[in-house]
């Protein structure tokens, strides 16, 4: 269990995503997050320069992304500041929570600040020398389609994995719609009244258009409602599956920054010194090959136990869902209320941008909370590996 690593109250942000191909499809996410970060510091009335250590996690290369730590540091204004890229595929920003939670805790600093930043959209094409190939042809890779199409290790793509475990655990196509259906619902919820409650931590990237002219993405984009006929009437998209397109998530583009620092710094830094965010704990769970969706529940349950409570105590859940079976086995496991996890949004409906995802719903998860006047909140996610990574956040008034 932690004790000292802390986050202040509304000091984090995400943007809206974009789906894929989108608004966002043409900036580089390194760049485009570093900038939107420094914004938000200017907004807060923060100095960047107070900032000992930055966390950059990140999973899709592009142009320059060797120097991501360092530069994404640089561009923020944190430039005294070692920059440190993490890449754990859909866990990154769980993992990058838990790493500055960590540093705190080891007291390495004390202050860090986790920029989470992802572009699907126009992936790369990887092409690798190969004198000895027929001809000297190369190796290549699509790094985004290839990888979401096969695991190396287990030889099976994402969506086969996830049919996989809805097979063992008994998921039923009916499952799948039914809690997609009720995950647009619950997204629904945060478009109420204007938006009201996303407008309580996103925060708006400026995309350049030109040397003049730019715009601010205010909302998500290509966010596609269902209805029970309208998924009723898809084809899965493994034959014999349980999973059609309408009840997988989509990749997406976007980012995500949150302080993490010590329990003086983070009521100095809070917009409400009231209202405490403390990390409590981390769990990391890896399952047989191809049974990705799996993993969660026993990440989650590490992740309990090391925080010393059950599920029981926990006032949110949040989950990464890219496939609807991943929240319906959790639930069975866990004896979990699989209708009160994921309220006001989930990545099964708003997207996929990787390393921005998992933040993006602690963040939510802990406003959920504050409304609530606090509680425990769980954060589990699959990831690539047959792995997934869970963190226990506390939100105290």
């Amino acid at each position: 269990m932690l004790t000292k690593a802390f986050i202040p109250y509304r000091g984090y942000y995400s943007t809206p995503f974009a789906r894929w191909q989108g608004t966002l499809a043409n900036e580089n996410s390194i760049a485009l997050g570093a900038a939107t970060s420094k914004r938000f510091f200017e907004s807060k009335g923060w100095d960047p320069k107070s900032i000992e250590y930055v966390l950059v996690g990140s999973t899709v290369y592009q142009k320059q992304w060797f120097y991501s730590g360092p530069w994404a540091a640089a561009m923020m204004g944190a430039e005294g500041s070692p920059g440190i890229l993490l890449s754990q595929a859909c866990s990154t920003s769980t993992f990058s929570v838990f790493q500055a939670a960590m540093g705190i805790e080891n007291g390495l600093f004390e202050k860090s600040w986790c920029l989470m930043a992802d572009r699907m959209s126009n992936g790369p094409h990887a092409v690798w020398p190969n004198p000895n190939g027929p001809g000297g042809q190369p190796i290549a890779e699509d790094w985004v389609m290839d990888n979401f199409g096969k695991d190396p290790w287990a030889g099976q793509a994402m969506i086969q994995t996830a049919e996989n475990v809805a097979k063992e655990y008994g998921v039923t196509r009916e499952e799948c719609d039914a809690v997609t259906l009720r995950r647009q619902e619950q997204y629904l919820e945060a478009l109420a009244n204007d938006r009201e409650f996303q407008k309580r931590y996103m925060f708006a990237p400026e995309v350049q258009l030109s040397k003049k002219k730019s715009i601010f993405l205010e909302a998500d984009e290509g966010v596609t409602m269902s209805t029970a006929e309208g998924l009723a009437g898809l084809r899965p998209v493994v034959p014999d599956g349980v999973h059609t397109f309408g009840a997988q998530t989509h990749p997406a583009d976007g980012n995500s920054g949150l302080m993490v620092t010590t329990r003086d710094q983070a009521r100095e830094l809070s917009a409400d010194a009231g209202i405490e965010i403390q990390v409590l704990s981390y769990g990391f769970a890896r399952v047989k090959k191809a049974y990705m969706a799996a993993a969660v529940a026993p990440s989650a349950q590490k992740a309990l136990d090391a925080a010393g409570i059950k599920a029981s105590d926990l006032g949110a859940i949040k989950t990464h869902n890219p496939f609807a079976a991943n929240d319906v086995v959790m639930a069975k496991v866990m004896g979990l209320d699989l209708n009160s996890m994921n309220n006001y949004g989930c990545s099964l409906i708003y997207g996929h941008p990787q390393a921005a995802t998992g933040s993006r719903l602690m963040i939510e998860g802990i406003e959920e909370l504050a409304m609530k006047g606090g509680g425990y909140l769980l954060f589990s996610g699959c990831a690539a590996g047959d792995t997934a990574a869970s963190i226990v956040i506390k939100v105290g008034k």
